[in-house]
């Protein structure tokens, strides 16, 4: 079965026309709506209002021309000098200018006949209509924990999959936005003496804090009893702030999940001041045959050790260390996911073909953690054998960046928000029997199995 998913936008419409004496809601508004920013702005969804119907829109109207003629809204951050994106969600110019019309001439409904058909949103707030649920763990969330911090913590659970099962695409919905920094999964190989819904997590030496001390900075996750992962191929799929879903259909490809694997949710939470109980819960949509290629998610990282990785206090445009890798077979490059923390500044991915040629696939000239989100690639782009990988990124620790909480701290590598991280995670497809292990040799950097 293939997913019902809804994609912000694939921008391949028509222009909405602006011409005539008015600019209605249900003739020329509603269908923008649709298209742009109702997969977010609905009940259960990340907006903080809901755009459904024209009484829910109206009191919106000029905080929706302010945002959109600023290009704050739909949140978009790729350079559209590089690459193309099947979930581009940026408005075209005509859009904006009749969401400005409409706001300026008192925002009118029209005739409701002229009003496209309601978007067939799946039920419970999923943007795919999953086949499969699993729940994930409920956690408890303090209201505050001992130095503020919450140690990311894995829980296995039980997948329910009793047979090999093709999965065409992944969704994570926590209950509880607020407190969600990012919720990752793994699939593994059942073991007879599994402690299901056990918290298991590292206690790391922190300041009052919370601050890792430098000497221990970079441990990203070492340190864990090897049986939590033992046997995993790798995150699976994320939530973070800006994406709930992974869509592997888009690219006829498919991941396989073997009968009775457990499931490991990663789980890293940041306390808001009082108690909230989060329970995640898992779809999937399943195919009823093997897909054509298999889908692929790598992490990877910069190097994370405290001589390498540390952003001077007041440094506004700090380079990283590059992340550098070769392709050790050949491969289709289809998604990229760019993940920093809250001085991340920009992040570009560049390619290096064996015949010296180079291409630069993505740029993210603004990276935002609030809104991160994985660009998905028009046309998968083929790469061979002994192609090299480049990711770099800046990060901006000075008094100008408003997310920056101490700018005269040296910031080192960290699970913790206000810690930093430089993922850049990327999928690839493979045809199938490919040895999914071994597709990459990190060059400079390290594999990243978090997040």
């Amino acid at each position: 079965m293939q997913p019902t998913l809804v994609v912000a936008s694939v921008a391949l419409f028509a222009g909405t026309a602006l011409a005539g004496d008015s600019v209605t809601f249900h003739k020329d508004v509603e269908p923008i709506l649709q298209r742009n920013c109702q997969s977010c702005h609905r009940p259960g969804q990340p907006g903080p209002m809901s755009l459904l119907t024209y009484q829910g829109t109206r009191p919106w109207a000029k905080a929706i021309k302010a945002a959109v003629t600023t290009r704050k809204m739909p949140p978009w951050f790729a350079d559209p000098q590089f690459g193309h994106f099947v979930n581009d969600r940026s408005l075209r110019q005509t859009d904006i200018d009749t969401l400005a019309k409409w706001a300026d001439s008192g925002a009118p409904q029209g005739d409701p006949a002229d009003a496209p058909a309601a978007v067939k949103w799946a039920a419970d707030g999923w943007e795919i209509q999953p086949d499969f649920i699993v729940d994930g763990p409920a956690f408890t969330v303090p209201a505050k924990p001992k130095s503020n911090v919450i140690e990311w913590t894995y829980i296995t659970v039980p997948s329910g999959i009793e047979k090999d099962t093709w999965i065409t695409s992944l969704e994570i919905r926590p209950s509880e936005l607020a407190v969600t920094h990012h919720i990752c999964v793994f699939f593994k190989p059942h073991e007879a003496d599994a402690q299901y819904n056990t918290p298991v997590w590292v206690d790391r030496p922190r300041d009052e804090n919370g601050l890792t001390a430098a000497a221990d900075a970079g441990l990203n996750g070492k340190g864990l009893p090897e049986s939590v992962l033992k046997g995993s191929s790798g995150v699976e799929g994320c939530y973070v702030p800006g994406q709930f879903t992974q869509n592997y259909a888009l690219f006829h490809a498919a991941k396989l999940v073997k009968g009775g694997m457990d499931i490991v949710f990663q789980l890293h939470y940041t306390p808001i001041g009082r108690e909230v109980v989060d329970h995640p819960r898992l779809g999937f949509t399943v195919a009823k045959s093997p897909a054509e290629r298999t889908y692929v998610t790598i992490g990877t990282s910069a190097k994370s050790d405290a001589k390498s990785f540390a952003i001077p206090p007041n440094n506004p445009n700090w380079e990283s260390p590059p992340m550098e890798a070769e392709f050790l077979q050949n491969v289709e490059l289809v998604s990229m996911f760019p993940h920093m923390h809250v001085r991340g500044k920009d992040m570009t991915y560049q390619l290096t073909y064996p015949n010296g040629e180079s291409e630069t696939l993505l740029s993210v000239p603004h990276y935002d953690f609030n809104w991160q989100m994985g660009y998905d690639v028009v046309k998968p782009i083929k790469i061979p054998k002994g192609t090299r990988l480049k990711v770099t990124a800046h990060y901006d620790n000075s008094a100008n960046n408003k997310f920056n909480p101490d700018p005269n701290q040296t910031v080192y590598y960290g699970d913790m928000t206000w810690e930093e991280m430089m993922f850049p995670f990327f999928s690839v497809t493979v045809e199938k029997g490919t040895d999914t292990k071994k597709l990459i040799r990190v060059l400079n950097g390290r594999d990243a199995d978090g997040a």
